[in-house]
């Protein structure tokens, strides 16, 4: 199974082995921000690049954030952390290109979610990273 990711304008490209192991999505202001609440967790070792890695950057997380978020230095795409040196992290659901037959399983930071948007699913929620 090869499951292929990438960017808006097509200058980073990678495959999956794996289905993602977990998908949630992050209300927190940040996530918004960048674009990628919901994020799906792969294995490093799932991961192979097929091209536009170097095309990558990264955005330096501040306290009280823990993680760099990376986005396609052309067109700006969000990609998670797809540049992670551990053996499974988030990337943006929004960068996979096909289907992985995944619900969302969890809601964090709803405490910060915006009043204008409403959760219409039935995952657990958490005001801050779940427990």
């Amino acid at each position: 199974m090869t499951i292929s990711g990438s960017c808006c304008c097509g200058a980073v490209r990678f495959g999956l082995s794996e289905k993602p192991t977990f998908m949630g999505t992050c209300h927190c202001s940040r996530c918004r921000k960048v674009g990628a609440s919901t994020i799906v967790f792969v294995k490093k070792d799932s991961l192979t690049w097929l091209q536009g890695k170097e095309k990558v950057r990264s955005f330096k997380a501040t306290k009280p954030y823990n993680y760099d978020r990376c986005f396609c230095e052309t067109c700006g795409s969000s990609l998670g952390e797809i540049l992670s040196d551990e053996d499974s992290f988030p990337i943006a659901a929004n960068a996979l290109d096909d289907e992985i037959d995944m619900k969302n399983q969890s809601h964090e930071f709803v405490g910060e979610k915006p009043s204008w948007y409403e959760i219409c699913d039935d995952a657990p929620q958490s005001t801050g990273h779940p427990e």
